[in-house]
């Protein structure tokens, strides 16, 4: 599966052949340096590692520097393994937007805003006690039950409660390419992917 690792810009919207406005995302895709070919003699399964933005050599470990040093390139931030690329590549290969044309469907996996400690109305979608409280106060957003009494005598695992929401790991499938800015390095996706603006995104074909 070929890919790219870009970072996301922010959405807007575009227009169809029929005038309806489509919500689309901006990805800023590559360029990205191959900083290693794994293979099955070696490492046991074959893969194409990818490096994507700059960094300074002296927030650089030495064994990441030798690294990329092998590849004949400088330190990368974000490094992300492809299994069976497409393409066959070369160490030190460049990757941009080019690897889409427009038309292409793409997988988008991006990091969800991280929202902190929610209660079950916002993290499970609940939906509340409403109107129907017999006079108590206070438990408009609480969860009511969550097991019962003598039997079980305990919580199932997976009772959806509140905690930490977001921040997790999130791919959004099947978004259409509908412009590819190879100049620029930006691509044009339909829909929206997770994450907020500037953060990682990994596009897979």
């Amino acid at each position: 599966m070929s890919g790219i690792i870009g970072k996301k810009i922010g959405m807007t919207s575009l227009y169809n052949a029929d005038g309806s406005a489509v919500a689309c995302t901006l990805i800023e895709a590559g360029p990205c340096v191959v900083t290693q070919v794994k293979t099955v003699e070696k490492e046991g399964y074959s893969a194409i590692q990818l490096g994507y933005g700059e960094k300074k050599e002296k927030h650089t470990t030495q064994p990441l520097l030798g690294h990329f040093k092998k590849a004949g390139t400088t330190p990368k931030k974000k490094l992300v393994e492809f299994r069976s690329f497409e393409n066959e590549l070369s160490l030190g290969e460049v990757i941009s937007a080019e690897l889409f044309v427009e038309g292409d469907f793409v997988d988008a996996i991006g990091t969800s805003k991280g929202k902190g400690f929610q209660g079950v109305v916002k993290r499970h979608g609940f939906a509340g006690v409403g109107g129907q409280t017999h006079g108590q106060h206070n438990r408009g957003r609480h969860p009511g039950s969550i097991g019962a009494c003598s039997f079980p005598s305990r919580v199932f695992k997976g009772i959806r409660m509140a905690g930490r929401t977001g921040g997790n790991r999130v791919k959004v499938q099947n978004l259409q390419v509908l412009k590819v800015y190879a100049e620029k390095n930006l691509i044009v996706v339909s829909g929206s992917i997770p994450g907020a603006k500037n953060s990682y995104v990994i596009l897979e074909k």
